[in-house]
């Protein structure tokens, strides 16, 4: 049975730079913002939008993973949301027979944006699979902020 979890964040970064982070730059962004946990990330199809494949391999602070494989499988740019589905490593060999990540931006204000995330996912396993997410748009957040874009 397919679990979901919901969330939402607010964070000090403009929609539009903050989409383009989600979207066609994040193959680049993800191991600069987190060189520890991604060593580095390739686009293995598509353009950033819909159906594009990414690879993420992990680095040395992640133990249990070496890659993971995500489709985009939702992407819509005038609502700005984008869903990242694994298809292949990183939680499917943990438990998971289905993992997907839907991130919702929505401007609120000049420099501000609300994130509504949700995670789908089923598994034998009962884990929290929010506080990962969580960190994630943190060290996003932090990057973008820092004027790396």
């Amino acid at each position: 049975m397919i679990k979901e979890v919901k969330t939402q964040v607010n964070v000090g970064v403009e929609v539009d730079v903050l989409w383009k982070a989600f979207g066609k730059d994040l193959k680049d962004i993800v191991p600069k913002m987190m060189p520890n946990l991604v060593k580095d990330a390739d686009m293995l199809e598509g353009d950033g939008g819909l159906n594009t494949v990414y690879i993420f391999n992990f680095g040395p602070d992640i133990k249990t993973m070496t890659y993971q494989k995500e489709r985009v499988t939702e992407f819509d740019e005038f609502i700005h949301r984008i869903g990242l589905e694994v298809i292949e490593g990183g939680h499917l060999n943990h438990g998971f027979s289905h993992y997907k990540t839907t991130f919702q931006f929505t401007s609120t204000g000049e420099q501000e944006t609300l994130i509504d995330v949700t995670i789908s996912y089923e598994s034998q396993v009962e884990e929290d699979t929010m506080p990962s997410t969580l960190v994630f748009i943190k060290h996003m957040e932090n990057y973008l902020m820092n004027g790396a874009t």
